[in-house]
């Protein structure tokens, strides 16, 4: 660690003769013939002259002007990775590990991909899996680059982190029905090289991706779609979401021209009329990419689904989800939160392989629901938080209690008889009775999140432990708590990880949180602590070590006089801090890079894309 920051130290410098005789040794990153996976994942200190450091031999001898080089790409490793010529030179004596398959750099800020992809390509041949979230630069061009180089690769993740977003408040920036330009059949550019893209419509050099993660990139438009068209025919498994860019012309010829595709995840972008047609239209595939090849007709790439996630895509109206919903049968997992989903929509479903369901927010039934629960008894998450219909009452004429639901008779027996949840989310129509009632598919349950409408008594609440003991995680909203509910979760619930307190009713002390919580990684108290000081903060410190993620929310009395990281980072160094109180958001974003041990230039490279409001409610 210390050469390493000497180098960051010295990193504006420029000189050569700064580094004098540092041992470059720790730098390097131990490799053995057999290892299999590289994780480099949140080291922003890594550069791709530093990660060709570990891919020479220990007994290599370099002549003077290679360690000149290596040096130089030390103390300027923008430069050094703009230099091409200069990098084909350093690769020659490079080892090659071929048993490595699967590589994570993500959070490696200071590795320039361009550069990195030539090392890959060398040193790196059996390259299958890889993991770069979380980098800006990244572009399509990039991605070509990468196919080319790692003919091999299978699985790309290019995620950008988006959940600091809220759902209802992202706005599709297209959603034009134009007719696109056709890609050109001419090379393009790629750094310093040149990418021949009629290889990739001939068919001669289609890549072997069959997994592409691109969630968060909103600067992917339908231009990039047709690219992916044209090099990714083999895609199964699909991520756009957040793609805001995207028309659902261009997902919808993505789709078509993708016949092995089995699952789709496009939350919260265009996806709607035109996608959906796609998905029900029939197809013919043959194996071969030989034209003259015997083709078989398949029915419809729907027929093949097994994850389809399109909340928040409000382009897909009744009609078109309920034509979906009839077509793709063989669903395990389902997103349809902030949808226009109606009841007819899940009747046309008859699938019996569901695992996962999600329709929060939306205005389906107790009757509905009870419905899809009955035919698909392996189903382990729920979500129904906002579903407000679910406590439609029944008739009087039926000679039924009027207050109960479809929600209380239905729902809650099926899946009290059937199913053995392991994650649900709910709110509306939820109370004691609905409680004792799930307390059979509640016994393998890992994490539950009660929201707005949930009736839950102080009786109740102080119940979970005992009929939920596996419980994991826990988030409530809206919620009347107390001391001794809240020190009843953590005396009872040893496993628990992640505690979530949100807006919540009623009167909690610093004494419900001073005990010790060595398990627990996850802490938001959000609007429900406006009495917790600096010192009180120490307490809370204390009893959670192992903290990775803490956010506080209308804490008033919090000092901004006083860096947080004088209280926090002795107790929690590791720790992603939160904390949003007035003018104290600012001082704590720069605790938060001083705990993950990030360079001062990450605050120059972060500043600029998160919005600091000047006062909190």
């Amino acid at each position: 660690m210390e050469t390493i920051m000497k180098l960051i130290e010295i990193l504006p410098v420029g000189s050569i003769d700064d580094l004098g005789d540092v041992d470059l040794d720790p730098l390097r990153i131990r490799l053995t013939e057999y290892a299999k996976e590289v994780d480099l994942s949140g080291c922003p200190q890594i550069t791709s002259a530093i990660l060709l450091l570990s891919m020479f031999p220990p007994s290599h001898c370099m002549d003077l002007n290679l360690w000149k080089t290596i040096k130089l790409s030390l103390i300027n490793p923008e430069d050094f990775s703009r230099d091409h010529a200069r990098i084909s030179q350093i690769l020659q004596p490079t080892l090659s590990f071929e048993a490595v398959e699967r590589l994570d750099i993500s959070k490696c800020w200071m590795l320039h991909l361009d550069a990195a992809i030539e090392l890959f390509s060398k040193s790196f041949p059996s390259l299958r899996r890889l993991k770069a979230a979380y980098f800006l630069n990244f572009n399509i061009a990039t991605l070509c680059k990468l196919v080319q180089k790692c003919p091999l690769l299978s699985e790309v993740d290019m995620t950008v982190d988006i959940t600091p977003l809220i759902p209802s408040e992202v706005s599709v920036v297209s959603c034009s029905t134009a007719i696109m330009a056709p890609v050109s059949k001419k090379s393009f550019s790629v750094g310093n090289n040149s990418l021949d893209v009629t290889f990739y419509h001939s068919g001669a050099l289609l890549s072997n991706i069959t997994r592409l993660v691109l969630e968060g990139r909103s600067d992917i438009c339908d231009s990039d779609l047709q690219y992916l068209t044209a090099l990714c025919r083999s895609l199964e498994y699909l991520n756009l979401k957040g793609c805001i860019t995207i028309t659902d012309v261009g997902l919808s010829n993505l789709i078509s021209s993708c016949v092995k595709l089995h699952s789709i995840i496009a939350c919260d972008t265009s996806f709607g009329m035109n996608s959906i047609q796609a998905l029900c239209s029939s197809i013919t595939y043959s194996g071969s990419l030989d034209p003259h090849a015997e083709k078989r007709c398949l029915r419809t790439l729907a027929c093949n689904l097994q994850i389809l996630h399109v909340g928040g895509c409000k382009f897909a109206n009744e009609r078109f989800l309920m034509e979906l919903m009839s077509k793709a049968q063989t669903l395990k997992s389902l997103v349809l939160r902030d949808t226009y989903l109606i009841d007819d929509t899940l009747y046309s479903f008859s699938g019996i392989s569901l695992e996962m369901l999600d329709v929060s927010n939306t205005m389906i039934s107790g009757v509905a629901l009870a419905h899809i629960v009955h035919g698909n008894p392996a189903l382990k998450f729920l979500n129904v938080r906002g579903c407000k219909n679910l406590i439609q009452l029944e008739s009087k004429s039926n000679g039924a209690d009027p207050s109960s639901s479809y929600f209380h008779r239905d729902l809650c027996t099926l899946l009290g008889k059937k199913c053995k949840l392991e994650e649900i989310a709910l709110g509306w129509g939820f109370s004691q009775f609905s409680l004792e009632t799930l307390k059979p598919a509640f016994v393998s349950l890992r994490a539950i999140t009660i929201g707005l409408g949930g009736s839950f008594s102080e009786d109740l609440l102080g119940l979970l432990p005992q009929a939920c003991p596996l419980l994991e995680s826990i988030v409530l909203y809206f919620q009347l708590i107390s001391d001794s509910i809240v020190k009843n979760i953590i005396a009872y619930l040893r496993h628990l990880q992640a505690l979530a307190l949100c807006y919540c009713l009623g009167d909690i002390s610093i004494s419900s949180l001073c005990f010790s919580m060595p398990n627990l990684k996850k802490l938001r108290l959000e609007r429900v602590t406006p009495w917790m000081t600096n010192d009180d903060l120490i307490i809370l410190t204390q009893g959670t070590e192992n903290l990775v993620e803490l956010s506080l929310l209308g804490c008033r009395l919090l000092n901004p006089g006083q860096h947080c990281s004088d209280w926090v980072s002795p107790f929690i160094p590791d720790c992603s801090l939160h904390v949003e109180c007035g003018d104290f958001l600012f001082s704590t974003l720069f605790c938060e890079l001083n705990s993950n041990y990030c360079y001062n230039n990450a605050k120059q490279l972060l500043l600029p894309f998160i919005t600091i409001p000047s006062s909190a409610p």
